[in-house]
């Protein structure tokens, strides 16, 4: 560690990070008190940093998919094939026509924007490190636990299960009336694009619904400020997501890159449109049918902060004592891939580590 990052010591570092944590000003305060150099526990070791470049100028996107006529006799058999090929080839996808207004779409971003750019004093009493509480301001929720940290903020809200969720008062009032609302139209757009998964695969089309895929739902308001070095460090790890999909509201600031194959892809932000990943639990449960994604945010280089909005939508109420690959899905041709799985085992590997890729779906390999 010491040879990358230019600590001393371990003892140096873990002074670093205590340093940034116990201030509660999160890498906003850091760029309001004026620095012209990241702090070391924000550079990246060697291996990460020799990654970092934007996209080949041909190297592709993430497919783009019109939503408007998925109710369409005619034309939702080609619109779930398109999310379906784009769910196992990609793992990403970008949506259009999904029925969220405009209007909306711009005031959550703004909220979120608003609650980031308050005072340091107003957002510290909703700083905290307990990961499962219903409204978490942070920075960084693996810092104790990661090599490096990485160029963010944010701000967590439980909107599901029931007993996870706040009380309305204890949700920051310049994004609570914002928060609600997006909860709403992001499940209404989710649990529309799990049943098309479904279709995709020859599955009722309310089987991902009925598994409780949308039963826990987290609400992330994510801010990217201008980084003075960002050749030094990342906005956000590389990782795949642990749970089933995720629905993802992001303003015209660049930065989300996508692993396809070997090489990263940056994703151009399409204004209006809603960008949806399919997580770790998602690829069990269709038995490599589906496939999550490595993913990463680079260090943002603009004076305009990134803002991003995410809706992580995975199991709430675990109703089985173990889950797997769907036996629908496993036959002679297409062998079990994964073995099954606990709630407690699912939740402690999230939990015990650093943001990474695919390491529960590793765990589980036959």
């Amino acid at each position: 560690m010491a040879a990358s990052t230019g600590f001393s010591s371990d003892c140096d570092r873990m002074k670093g990070i205590k340093e940034f944590d116990q201030s509660k000003h999160g890498v906003k305060g850091l760029i309001d008190s004026g620095i012209a150099s990241i702090p070391k526990i924000f550079v990246q070791p060697p291996e990460t940093l020799a990654s970092l470049s934007p996209s080949q100028p041909n190297a592709g996107n993430i497919p783009v998919i019109d939503l408007e006529n998925i109710n369409s006799e005619a034309h939702r058999p080609t619109i779930v094939e398109e999310i379906r090929k784009a769910a196992n080839e990609w793992g990403f996808f970008q949506v259009i026509n999904h029925g969220i207004p405009g209007t909306v779409l711009e005031e959550t971003i703004q909220a979120v924007k608003s609650f980031h750019q308050q005072p340091a004093e107003t957002k510290a009493k909703y700083y905290s490190r307990e990961e499962m509480k219903a409204v978490v301001y942070s920075s960084n929720n693996d810092l104790y636990r990661s090599k490096a940290a990485t160029w963010h903020d944010y701000l967590q809200v439980w909107m599901a299960p029931e007993d996870r969720r706040p009380k309305l008062e204890d949700i920051p009032e310049a994004l609570r009336k914002r928060s609600l609302e997006w909860d709403v139209c992001a499940k209404k757009v989710a649990e529309d694009l799990m049943e098309l998964l479904c279709e995709g695969i020859g599955l009722e089309s309310s089987k991902f619904k009925d598994l409780g895929l949308s039963t826990g739902r987290l609400f992330v308001g994510v801010y990217y400020p201008y980084c003075p070095q960002p050749d030094l460090t990342l906005g956000l790890t590389s990782h795949t997501d642990p749970g089933g999909i995720t629905v993802l509201l992001q303003n015209q600031v660049p930065g989300l890159q996508v692993k396809h194959g070997e090489e990263w892809i940056d994703v151009n932000p399409l204004p209006g449109a809603l960008i949806i990943n399919i997580a770790d639990l998602m690829q069990i449960f269709s038995n490599d049918e589906y496939n999550s994604i490595q993913h990463r945010v680079l260090a943002n280089s603009c004076e305009e902060p990134r803002i991003s909005v995410v809706e992580f939508l995975s199991i709430g109420k675990w109703e089985e004592t173990e889950y797997g690959p769907l036996p629908e899905l496993v036959s002679a041709e297409k062998p079990l891939r994964y073995r099954r799985f606990t709630e407690d085992e699912f939740h402690d590997n999230f939990y015990s580590k650093a943001l990474d890729s695919k390491s529960f779906i590793d765990k589980l390999k036959l």
